[in-house]
């Protein structure tokens, strides 16, 4: 009992506002823009919607599903997730479904009742609900790993299975994703209706989308990429880009494996938009040196987003 009061000493308050903010976000997306056009968002969400639309049992909504679905394997996963993560998750589960009841069962009835059709956004343009829903679902999902959780249990899930599997965590993502959208098109066949390959596509399409709008928002504008150069003018070099880019930059000693001559190298870290002015400063007093950009996924210490300046 002594390990709760040292875990909500770790919560932050502020944290809890943007996960408020990012389940309602992601709502919006998959309840407005996503569902009302037959457009499925990817992992539990989408199986939340998928199974609201086929069991026939009024209490049996979307909440209830997000919380029956992903509680359990956030639970189950505790040890790995670690219980700060369990908390922030599970919060804004809670708050996506809590949104997502207000505008399924309040906004989208009362927008049917009055004789609309599809979206009360978008009304029935499959493609805009698709990328726009994509988008808002990206944002919220964003802005909850941002603020410390995770909106859908499914990687979870595979984080608990996959060695037992044989699988990496995105590959088992990825086939229960595919798995999903197969059963969202053939579905209706058993009703007496036509399959809906169309749908599934637009929903591979809303979740291309919001992929990479998790990826922008969790990494942002200023994604790192490590520069790595061989040269000969090392000094010059060197003092040039440090005083034109301010940034730190490390000299690494390197051996030519078929010469087998001692070489200097440098490693520096930059973002996107430094890259053109890093490739001219080369080329104007190296031409000869050797340059290999590398994409950086993630930094830790040097300080705010790597921009650690050089005084």
């Amino acid at each position: 009992m002594k390990v709760f009061p040292k875990i909500w000493q770790k919560l932050k308050p502020l944290n809890f506002l943007g996960l408020t903010v990012a389940g309602i976000i992601n709502a919006l997306g998959v309840c407005l823009l996503l569902s009302p056009v037959n457009v499925y968002d990817g992992g539990f969400s989408g199986t939340s919607v998928l199974l609201d639309k086929n069991i026939p049992v009024a209490w049996l909504t979307q909440s209830v599903f997000l919380i029956v679905l992903n509680f359990p394997f956030f639970l189950l996963g505790r040890k790995k997730i670690g219980t700060d993560f369990l908390i922030y998750s599970l919060y804004a589960i809670a708050i996506y479904s809590l949104a997502s009841f207000f505008f399924n069962d309040i906004l989208i009835k009362s927008y049917i009742a009055g004789g609309g059709k599809g979206s009360p956004v978008v009304e029935e343009n499959v493609i805009l609900g698709a990328i726009f829903g994509g988008l808002l679902s990206g944002v919220g999902s964003g802005l909850v790993i941002k603020f410390g959780g995770a909106l859908d249990g499914v990687e979870v899930m595979a984080l608990l299975f996959n060695k037992k599997l044989g699988l990496s965590v995105g590959t088992c993502v990825m086939i229960y994703n595919a798995g999903l959208y197969i059963i969202a098109a053939l579905l209706p066949l058993f009703f007496g209706a036509s399959m809906m390959w169309e749908a599934t596509l637009y929903s591979l399409i809303a979740y291309f989308v919001c992929l990479k709008t998790i990826d922008f928002i969790v990494e942002g504008l200023e994604k790192g990429k490590a520069a790595l150069i061989i040269t000969e003018n090392i000094e010059e070099l060197a003092s040039a880009l440090s005083q034109e880019l301010k940034r730190g930059i490390t000299v690494l000693d390197a051996t030519g494996y078929y010469s087998g001559e001692g070489k200097k190298m440098l490693y520096m870290v930059v973002n996107r938009f430094e890259i053109a002015k890093l490739k001219a400063i080369v080329a104007a007093l190296d031409p000869k040196s050797f340059v290999s950009i590398i994409e950086v996924s993630e930094i830790m210490g040097t300080g705010k987003m790597y921009r650690k300046k050089v005084k």
